[in-house]
């Protein structure tokens, strides 16, 4: 995959990825979008509470199973994407501003398809 010239959906939000597909979940979305009323963008923490909320409320009698690890999956890929093409493809900086080595980053870029 060539970082440089991928095409990141700008309107992609953190829930995307936990998101059910039922109709309560555009309202639910536009609630908590409504709480944010400073017109700033939303943090990465408020971004992860209002889609956990958002998951939460869809689930009705189901019993999340492996909650972590869907979290961990549904935002490390986005992560690996978007740091990849910040550094142009470059592992060695990729790594870097990760905080990963690299045999770790191209462990899990493989796992992910990005490599």
């Amino acid at each position: 995959m060539n970082f440089e010239s991928s095409n990141l959906n700008n309107n992609s939000t953190v829930s995307d990825g936990l998101q059910l597909n039922t109709p309560q979940n555009e309202s639910s979305i536009n609630n908590s979008l409504s709480e944010n009323s400073t017109n700033r963008p939303f943090t990465l923490r408020e971004s992860v509470d209002i889609a956990m909320k958002n998951f939460f409320s869809q689930l009705e009698e189901q019993q999340p199973v492996d909650l972590y690890n869907l979290v961990l999956a549904e935002v490390e890929a986005p992560l690996m994407e978007s740091v990849m093409k910040f550094t142009r493809g470059n592992q060695t900086k990729a790594s870097e501003v990760l905080g990963l080595n690299r045999g770790t980053l191209r462990k899990k870029l493989k796992a992910y398809g990005l490599n």
